[in-house]
């Protein structure tokens, strides 16, 4: 089965598209990228995104949502001619849409309880008839309805990548957050560890933006922060921050580390009076620490590190890591035949094919959530689309 499988993280800077092909085998299910296609989105738009998160009103979300289902269903279309073939040619779209709030903790409410709450748009009945391809999306919120924190979703396609008979690895994801999936030595989910462990590129991004009134939004390839010097008081200070040591399932997004926590960061920079390289620095090395907590609810060592997603590109964050793992190597998903811009993209791809076979695609015992669930909501194509994905079995 063809599948594109769309992704914009919390950095909401554009839009991820794999196309890859998908099979079943008796060892399990068989995952090969055919083809990647990023689509950035203008630095306007990821800016009303991101304001859009803390403040946006209904009418602007409103908006948003039909306007990022345009976009994704640009990149669907990217990726599809990318590869060289035609939506008549895909069998099925999985989207995570655009995050702008995520509640994973509940939050009481009269007579119902404790209630957990996310929201991503992007709508997907825009994506299914720009596409003409049926498309799941909505994700998280089943595994929330079933108790869970809706995140992480990744980590069942990490084991079903990455997992080794004789090593034990760390699959870390430096998005906007970051988040590491433990893998012990041997096969299936027995063991799997994962959570988000807490800032990444959306802190320092953010940071970059701030202090260049929009002009700058990021510190390519992390080239401030490699020439600053790490402020121990202030890194302290962060790792004290509450998030760090909270006890898993847990996940986190811009609520923790969003426009509260630049302000919380740029006053300490005037407090402490530090050059941006300085703030850029230690703020790369609170990232990599933030990673190392997760060994505190590990059981069993670490033979590798594997780090995928935008954050690889940030020089000061890779060597702030390889000096947390020490002895362990860390590489990227790229040494192992991946493209780490392009993993969880093709996590939402494997996440789509597992709801239209009906195949449960959470871990319960990584998001909280009571049991297995069935993720997703289904957007079809037309008429036919389910005879299509699952054409009715021939007596012999």
């Amino acid at each position: 089965m063809k599948v594109v499988g769309l992704m914009s993280g919390t950095s909401g800077d554009g839009v991820d598209a794999a196309l890859v092909d998908i099979s079943r085998q008796k060892s399990g299910l068989r995952v090969q990228m055919v083809a990647f296609h990023p689509l950035p989105y203008p630095r306007s738009l990821q800016q009303r995104i991101l304001s859009a998160s803390v403040s946006g009103t209904v009418s602007e979300l409103c908006h948003l949502n039909a306007l990022l289902g345009e976009w994704f269903a640009d990149a669907a279309l990217g990726v599809i001619r990318t590869a060289k073939m035609h939506p008549k040619d895909i069998d099925l779209i999985g989207s995570h849409g655009q995050t702008v709030h995520h509640l994973p903790h509940g939050v009481k409410d009269a007579g119902v309880g404790a209630i957990r709450s996310t929201l991503q748009i992007g709508e997907p009945a825009v994506i299914a008839e720009r596409t003409g391809i049926t498309t799941v999306a909505n994700f998280r919120p089943r595994d929330m309805a079933a108790g869970g924190q809706g995140a992480p979703l990744t980590p069942g396609v990490h084991a079903l990548l990455f997992r080794h008979p004789k090593k034990a690895r760390l699959v870390v994801n430096l998005g906007g957050i970051s988040n590491v999936t433990y893998l012990p030595r041997g096969t299936g989910f027995g063991g799997l560890v994962a959570f988000d462990t807490g800032p990444a590129n959306m802190v320092l991004d953010g940071l970059m933006s701030r202090t260049t009134n929009g002009r700058v939004s990021m510190d390519r390839d992390g080239r401030l922060a490699a020439r600053g010097q790490v402020d121990g008081r202030l890194l302290a200070k962060l790792l004290a921050h509450p998030y760090l040591s909270q006890v898993p399932p847990k996940s986190t997004g811009r609520e923790a580390f969003g426009a509260k926590m630049l302000d919380e960061l740029l006053t300490m920079q005037q407090t402490r009076q530090l050059p941006i390289e300085d703030l850029l620095a230690t703020c790369s090395r609170w990232t990599a620490e933030a990673v190392g907590t997760a060994r505190r609810w590990i059981r069993g060592g670490i033979d590798e590190v594997i780090v995928g997603g935008g954050g690889i590109r940030n020089r000061a964050i890779m060597a702030h890591l390889t000096d947390v793992f020490t002895p362990a190597p860390v590489s990227t998903c790229e040494s192992l035949g991946w493209d780490s811009k392009a993993l969880e993209a093709v996590a939402f791809a494997v996440l789509a094919y597992q709801t239209a076979m009906e195949q449960c695609g959470n871990v319960p015992a990584v998001t909280g959530a009571a049991h297995p669930a069935l993720l997703g909501c289904i957007v079809p194509s037309g008429p036919g689309w389910l005879t299509r994905l699952r054409p009715p079995k021939t007596r012999k």
